[in-house]
């Protein structure tokens, strides 16, 4: 029993370490205009695996979000929000998932 004991103190340590969080805060504009783009937007982001915080200003289009590097990219942040209608720096919503965002969310489309 003692063995066990000291195998596990000893071990503890590094599988602690394994577990250090990265996380990372970073603020980048996300187009939209409503607040169904709010809901959208944020809710895709609390639904990618990491990210701890998520909110987007509706006047400045500003999004604000707090994520575990460790489990998530910020490329691949940029790239789900796309994916779900909404241009971001790093990534262009695709034109048939635009074309399907309701009529209030369609924003002014600036590079397509």
């Amino acid at each position: 029993m003692k063995k066990v004991i000291i195998i596990l103190f000893a071990i503890a340590p590094f599988a602690l370490m394994a577990q250090k969080k990265d996380l990372q805060k970073t603020t980048f504009e996300v187009e939209g205009v409503c607040g169904m783009c709010k809901a959208r937007i944020e809710k895709t982001a609390f639904g990618i695996k990491g990210v701890k915080t998520a909110s987007w200003d509706i006047p400045s289009h500003q999004f604000q979000v707090l994520f575990d590097a460790n489990k998530v990219s910020i490329d691949d942040i940029h790239s789900a929000i796309a994916n779900a209608g909404h241009d971001t720096p790093l990534a262009t919503a695709p034109d048939e998932v635009y074309e399907n965002l309701p009529m209030c969310c369609l924003y002014e489309l600036k590079n397509k």
